[in-house]
């Protein structure tokens, strides 16, 4: 997998949502079929021979990975979500922003009655880290076991890996 071209593949888009960031734009690389195809089947082999139950994606570019790779693997996608969002009964975990709080979401049903399903975690970036610790809490509160957290991208100016390193493995594809 050519990770550089993976790179230029992703709008930057400065200034965005707020002045000061530098945000990544990844509907650019996944409107290319050769790219995200070459993406997918990169994630597809890492993961084919680890026996998973479920891949879990992060609101909501997580759902676009998660579910692609769920499809190849066979095996059930499962959303993390905004508080609010989820129309059955579910378990929720705050998280600190930079200005506040924020709640994620998962079905309390979401494995299936599966008693340790094995997922992998899956979103596009990994910041600060305070949603992938949040989804990880909520994977282990509705009786699962994530072996990996898996993100596209990940911004070295945060010490991100440290605290969830302590809960799971780790992996992601770019520094940047």
């Amino acid at each position: 997998m050519d990770e550089q071209k993976i790179l230029d593949s992703i709008r930057k888009i400065p200034n965005y949502p707020k002045d000061g960031i530098l945000f990544y734009d990844i509907t650019t690389m996944i409107g290319d079929s050769e790219i995200f195809s070459e993406l997918i089947d990169f994630l597809y082999n890492r993961y084919k021979e680890q026996k998973l139950d479920f891949i879990v994606g992060i609101e909501s570019r997580g759902f676009i990975f998660g579910a692609a790779l769920a499809y190849k693997l066979g095996i059930g996608f499962v959303p993390i979500r905004k508080k609010g969002k989820l129309p059955f009964t579910t378990v929720s975990q705050k998280y600190a922003l930079e200005y506040g709080f924020d709640e994620m979401e998962i079905h309390i049903d979401a494995f299936r009655g599966k008693k340790n399903a094995k997922v992998v975690m899956i979103d596009d970036l990994i910041a600060t880290g305070g949603t992938a610790k949040a989804s990880i809490d909520l994977i282990k509160a509705v009786g699962g076991e994530c072996v990996e957290a898996c993100f596209l991208l990940r911004l070295k100016e945060f010490d991100s890996f440290k605290e969830i390193q302590k809960q799971t493995k780790v992996f992601n594809i770019l520094d940047i």
